[in-house]
């Protein structure tokens, strides 16, 4: 019987937690800040249990990863370290779906010298990406040929029919995470020239993106694409590009409210506030609908400046904290406004495009996944983040899996079983040639 760690019972754990109970050799912990969260995830699960755990009692989580073959961290990624120093002294194996941090790569050798693998980069974006990628890049070098470009963009939104608010955007993960990432700079290769965007100007020129059978979109940088031109052994690309996707019209409002310091993280004084003193504060005025459009240079109904207004940012009602940034106001105010109903369906919309020269001839191969949320059960968003992980983890502890390190699901004796595991669940990735 493999013994299985689950740390964090949030909004994608379920598939993992169920993937791995409906086998009869895992039995999964399933430990929580609030244990009512990881009871209902393990409710009728005979292999379930669930555990109340504060991540900052170091001694209690000390005690579980010892007690288990492999941890699975779902935690925030900035308590990922601690998860993995523990596992290395107890010589336990570890997964997750965050990026690889300097901080984890810093363990490598000696988690390799430990026998231990510790997957990262094994969720959507990161993971699923990565892995429908390198299949490709591994076929073309295969044929002696090479791939001189490479665009990739992934999102997670509403199905179209559930796009139903004036933010085009329904949250299916932590909002105070999106928000965070919205003011991350951007950094990419195109045409051989290196191009660096800031924070502050992340959503100014987006660029519509078509994908078949899903829509238009827009697209925006995702971090520093650079990276991955030698994870991917991509040394020689020409355009190397790796970004995000939001529905039409969400870039302008975005970029609008990163300018108005809405997503900032700097703590401060918000006691006796209302949604509509506090926006007057961010403003520097008063009305606040007016000054925010001097502040911007914009018309008092701008869209930006409507969505606001929708999100109730002008009403009276008390702020929900004392303390915290600008970004846990709205992250707070966006998961009360823009949440999906039980019946609504969310969708994963994933789009390569490669450029390959000879010797078949130059040609452009495009690989696609589209997969839409289960009304009433889990959303796209919950499967392809923690499927991925749920079966990488199954592969690690079945002696599957001979990398050890710290490694991301680049190889293909790794990505293979995970792509075909997937393909079997119903979550595959289409390839055309153009």
């Amino acid at each position: 019987m493999k013994r299985v760690l689950v740390l964090g019972a949030g909004l994608v754990s379920r598939p993992l937690v169920h993937y791995l109970t409906d086998r009869p050799d895992f039995e999964v912990t399933l430990a929580s800040r609030t244990v009512s969260k990881a009871e209902a995830l393990v409710a009728g699960r005979e292999r379930g249990t669930a555990l109340a755990l504060d991540v900052e009692d170091e001694a209690a989580l000390e005690r579980l990863v010892a007690d288990h073959d492999l941890a699975v961290s779902l935690l925030p990624a900035t308590e990922h370290v601690k998860v993995a120093k523990l596992c290395l002294k107890h010589r336990k194996h570890m997964s997750t779906t965050s990026y690889i941090s300097p901080e984890m790569e810093a363990l490598s050798s000696e988690a390799a010298a430990a026998n231990l693998t510790f997957v990262n980069e094994c969720g959507v974006d990161p993971g699923i990406d990565h892995m429908s990628a390198m299949r490709i890049i591994h076929q073309a070098e295969a044929e002696g040929a090479r791939v001189v470009s490479f665009r990739s963009y992934c999102g997670g939104l509403p199905a179209p029919e559930a796009n139903t608010n004036p933010i085009g955007y329904k949250f299916s993960w932590a909002p105070r995470g999106v928000l965070v990432a919205a003011t991350n700079p951007g950094r990419y290769l195109k045409d051989g020239r290196v191009v660096d965007i800031p924070g502050d100007e992340l959503f100014a020129k987006p660029e519509r993106v078509t994908v078949p059978g899903a829509g238009d979109f827009e697209g925006y940088p995702n971090r520093d694409s650079l990276p991955y031109q030698e994870m991917y052994g991509l040394q020689d690309v020409k355009t190397m590009f790796r970004g995000t996707l939001r529905n039409l019209g969400h870039c302008e409002s975005w970029y609008r409210w990163v300018k108005l310091g809405l997503f900032d993280t700097e703590p401060c004084d918000l006691a006796g506030l209302t949604y509509r003193s506090w926006m007057q504060r961010v403003a520097g005025g008063e009305p606040a609908e007016a000054a925010l459009g001097r502040k911007l240079g914009v018309a008092a109904d701008h869209p930006a400046i409507a969505k606001l207004g929708w999100l109730g940012l002008f009403e009276d009602a008390p702020l929900p904290m004392t303390e915290g940034g600008n970004v846990d106001v709205m992250a707070a105010r966006m998961r009360e406004r823009c949440p999906f109903r039980p019946d609504e369906r969310d969708m994963i919309v994933l789009q390569h495009e490669f450029v390959i020269e000879p010797p078949k001839g130059v040609r452009r191969v495009y690989s696609t996944l589209i997969d839409f949320g289960i009304p009433g059960g889990d959303s796209a968003m919950a499967r392809t983040v923690s499927l991925p992980v749920a079966i990488v983890t199954r592969l690690i502890l079945q002696g599957d899996v001979a990398e050890r390190g710290v490694i991301a699901p680049i190889k293909p004796a790794v990505y293979n079983p995970i792509l075909d595991e997937l393909e079997r669940l119903g979550i595959r990735c289409e390839e055309r040639a153009a």
